[in-house]
């Protein structure tokens, strides 16, 4: 059987990832600790508005009977992308309750901002919109990513062309016109890693945009490693409980001003309820992260010593995402299934089952969907909260399905 499983004893270990961070809080003495800026991080003011837990703003509109200061404001705004300052004006314009969680979401990933949108695909395509709006369409991608960004970026729906790369190609694949380089790192479904500072590197001027859905800010941030830009699928580990769809780019302040025009104008702009609930999710994210890494790491173990399965991919840094190709149908496995669920997505305290040839990368052409390393025989197991024992028997039984059990 040809397995690969990795070690991660510290990939998931509180102890050693938890780990001192930097915040850039000008109120507290030292770096506050990843955990600690979990649950605090957006929420410092709600004391002294004698609060504890976030309040929710729905107002789509605010009153204001200084019309002439409005006006100073909006053309601030179209003018240079900062957020308005004083109350609110419109909801397309910015709200409370969301900015708490892009407060939050910037400190956890250790940039000047972050700008939440209505999907992860939403949060992409304004990064392309940006580019694209300073003659810049070119994208340098690697493969694999998740499937709609590569069917985005190969489709030129937003005007881009892409230029696909093995990681040692980038340099040569830059262009004066090229905007962007894209990664995904762990990658979405396959767990293939790449050498973050090295591609950084290898970007030279043009930013790098790291998509960090699978690991979260709990097992890495990108900025530290030279990213400019980080982008999550809120809708999975952030919001954590599968019952919020948003996304969100962390980044430099300047880059934030282009995509809240970006935003303003095209209206992808998420719900405030969405917001607090991803407010609410970041709280626990460190917690849930680890566990259901521990969780994981284990399965991976236990599916590699399993002779029904044909290889494990577990990444270094940990997770709680496998990725498993069996000798018989994969589509027994998912039919097999009970305890955990057979569903796109991931991230959620409950563990998921899919199969990327059918679902998440079947809007990628074949060839390149196989030449990224996605067989038609890999499944993608997003591991949850249960009991690991739970959900080994009810992969041990859905494995004896298969024509190869």
């Amino acid at each position: 059987m040809d397995s690969v499983v990795y070690d991660t004893a510290d990939a998931y270990d509180a102890d050693a990832r938890d780990d001192r961070r930097g915040t850039g809080a000008a109120s507290v003495a030292r770096p506050r600790a990843l955990a600690t800026e979990a649950v605090h991080a957006g929420r410092e003011d709600l004391a002294a508005l004698g609060l504890h837990a976030a309040p929710i703003d729905l107002s789509t509109t605010y009153p204001s009977y200084d019309s002439r200061g409005e006006a100073a404001r909006i053309d601030a705004f179209a003018a240079e992308g900062a957020e308005p300052e004083g109350p609110p004006v419109y909801g397309r314009l910015g709200n409370p309750t969301v900015a708490r969680f892009e407060t939050a979401l910037a400190r956890l990933e250790g940039t000047e901002s972050a700008v939440a949108f209505a999907s992860g695909m939403a949060a992409l395509s304004a990064v392309l919109l940006v580019r694209n709006a300073m003659g810049l369409r070119h994208v340098v991608a690697v493969r694999p990513l998740y499937g709609c960004s590569d069917h985005l970026l190969t489709a030129g729906l937003l005007g881009s062309e892409a230029t696909w790369v093995d990681p040692a190609g980038i340099a040569d694949a830059l262009r004066p016109d090229t905007g962007l380089v894209m990664v995904e790192s762990p990658a979405n479904p396959t767990l293939a890693e790449l050498d973050l500072r090295a591609v950084a590197h290898a970007c030279g001027s043009v930013p790098l945009l790291a998509d960090n859905t699978f690991a979260t800010p709990v097992l890495q941030r990108p900025v530290e490693q030279g990213a400019r830009l980080v982008l999550h699928s809120a809708t999975k580990y952030l919001g954590g409980h599968g019952d919020v769809m948003a996304g969100v780019v962390a980044c430099d302040e300047e880059f934030a001003r282009g995509l809240r025009q970006v935003r303003f104008a095209t209206g992808g702009v998420l719900h405030p309820l969405a917001g607090y609930l991803l407010l609410r999710g970041l709280s626990t994210l460190p917690v849930r992260v680890r566990a259901a890494s521990s969780n994981a790491a284990e399965l991976a173990r236990r599916l590699a010593d399993d002779p029904r399965v044909a290889r494990v991919h577990y990444p270094r840094i940990g997770g709680a995402m496998i990725a498993f190709e069996v000798h018989g149908d994969p589509h027994d496995v998912i039919a097999g299934v009970r305890l955990i669920t057979p569903a796109v997505s991931l991230g959620s305290v409950d563990s998921l089952i899919q199969h990327p040839a059918s679902i998440s990368h079947r809007i990628v052409p074949t060839e390149d969907r196989h030449d990224a390393g996605v067989s038609d025989r890999l499944l993608r197991l997003s591991v949850g909260l249960e009991d690991v024992d739970d959900l080994w028997s009810d992969l041990d039984g859905a494995l004896g399905f298969t024509s190869g059990g």
